[in-house]
């Protein structure tokens, strides 16, 4: 158990320290290990998870139990995220001595970093326990994963696979282990008595695991915007919004929850988004998906509806009383632009968790990058936003204005925030959003952060540099 925390006698208390006590034991066993060995048990690990009959199993389990997302999708999904992360921990050093900087004298060792906690959510899980658990093995930790409690069966299947993974190469199958039944207080428990947490959920639980004592990789909330600019190929970025916002029912945080389109774009983007399977809402049918989305509770406030998240564009429609043609994919809905000085932004500007696409048509790149301002302040600020155009100007105007810890060009963002195959962003499931957030780190969680790093310093010939150097600038034009 961690230093810091004394665990109570309770239930839940020693239930987690059984838990911890195996997983240390494992892991004292994998400290020892040199780079070749953690690279022999990662890739172990890693083809359990990613081996076809396995992800079927798991794909359908996911599915059947929480009754979220796409069978395929989640085949593709896992497979992808899986193989992201194991290209990226193929070569990468995390073992001894890692980097060495001649010119500064500074020697770097990876240490690991114990025991990790970490928390899966329902709408991910099993590419969130195999990505993450391959990036924690990288760095010879033990974890234990916390499920959903409406996941725990297919959570635990995961476990399994890897834990089985583990014992065929003679690795401790303690260094993967599992709540099998997880609740508030045994999520809690865990938080507390393991050395790191990382959480990958909604915002209580991460406020949960910021809150635990123990140091923590939370992830903020999602509401990815996507802007057009004048220049935008429409059926491009109709192709790929498309495909990036029906992805699963939208179970990612990543999925498009807005697009801003320039009005020079726009009308041609609607056509091509209807042309995929989009259905566009009239106004009376906008008012009813509104009414379906956000259901007034009993407290007298507005709440997501359970009913609608990561559930089909048809099911939803059907929920909220809209005739859709068979094969609907999406539902859009058009929303007043924002202004700069002006009200709020409609509730559209929310996440929706589903496969609800909320349109905003503006005049120019310069409005429409201020409501993506607006829009991603309301909900998201610091998890991410895009832009398809090939003006490097907007490119840079972008990049230089949002608060946004990723911004994706001319790509969808379900799939390009955690990383594809086809840019450079480190493959994750888990997106930490900086101060904006709430986030330790604007970056992409993988193995660099499951590792501690020593500084070795060497001693150097001094280099103190002159008062003149430093302050003859500042001497010169102001005097001393």
């Amino acid at each position: 158990m961690s230093a810091r925390y004394e665990v109570p006698d309770t239930e839940d208390g020693r239930a987690v320290a059984a838990l911890v006590a195996r997983a240390r034991a494992a892991q004292a066993v994998a400290a020892a290990w040199d780079q070749a060995r953690t690279d022999e048990v990662c890739l172990a690990v890693g083809w359990s998870v990613y081996k076809d009959e396995n992800i079927a199993r798991l794909a359908r389990a996911a599915v059947d139990e929480t009754g979220m997302g796409v069978y395929e999708d989640k085949i593709t999904k896992h497979k992808n995220k899986v193989m992201g992360v194991l290209r990226d921990i193929r070569t990468a050093k995390s073992v001894g001595l890692v980097e060495r900087d001649e010119a500064k004298g500074i020697l770097k060792f990876a240490k690991p970093v114990g025991v990790v906690g970490a928390l899966a959510p329902v709408t991910n899980p099993t590419a969130t326990p195999s990505s993450n658990g391959l990036s924690i093995l990288k760095g010879r930790n033990a974890v234990i994963f916390a499920p959903h409690p409406k996941a725990k069966g297919a959570s635990k299947m995961a476990c399994d696979f890897m834990r089985e993974a583990l014992r065929k190469v003679g690795a401790p199958e303690d260094l993967v282990q599992c709540i099998e039944e997880p609740s508030i207080e045994r999520t809690g428990e865990l938080m507390r008595q393991v050395d790191l947490v990382v959480a990958t959920g909604g915002g209580p639980m991460v406020k949960a695991a910021y809150s635990s004592g123990t140091p923590a990789y939370g992830v903020g909330p999602g509401n990815a915007v996507q802007l057009l600019a004048e220049d935008a190929d429409p059926e491009d970025a109709a192709a790929k919004i498309s495909v990036s916002k029906a992805f699963d029912n939208a179970t990612s945080c990543s999925s498009e929850n807005s697009v801003v389109a320039c009005a020079t774009v726009y009308d041609a983007f609607v056509r091509a988004m209807r042309a995929k399977g989009a259905h566009l809402c009239s106004p009376g049918e906008k008012e009813r998906l509104r009414s379906w989305l956000w259901p007034v509770g009993p407290d007298g406030k507005e709440a997501l509806n359970p009913k609608v998240i990561a559930r089909s564009a048809e099911a939803i429609a059907a929920g909220a009383g809209i005739p859709v043609a068979p094969g609907t994919k999406i539902l859009m809905v058009e929303a007043e632009l924002p202004r700069p000085g002006g009200p709020a932004p409609e509730k559209w500007a929310q996440e929706k968790i589903s496969p609800v696409l909320a349109l905003w048509k503006c005049p120019d790149f310069r409005s429409g990058l201020d409501a993506v301002v607006l829009i991603t302040d309301a909900c998201g600020t610091g998890h991410s936003s895009g832009i398809f155009t090939f003006r490097e100007d907007y490119i840079l105007t972008m990049g230089e204005t949002m608060k946004s810890s990723r911004i994706m060009v001319r790509q969808g963002m379900a799939s390009g925030n955690g990383g594809t195959f086809a840019n450079g962003m480190p493959s994750t499931v888990t997106l930490g959003c900086g101060t904006w957030g709430g986030n330790i780190t604007t970056e992409n969680i993988h193995w660099k952060h499951f590792v501690n790093i020593t500084w070795l310093a060497l001693p150097l010939a001094p280099n103190r540099p002159s008062d003149e150097e430093i302050f003859g600038s500042l001497w010169a034009k102001y005097g001393r």
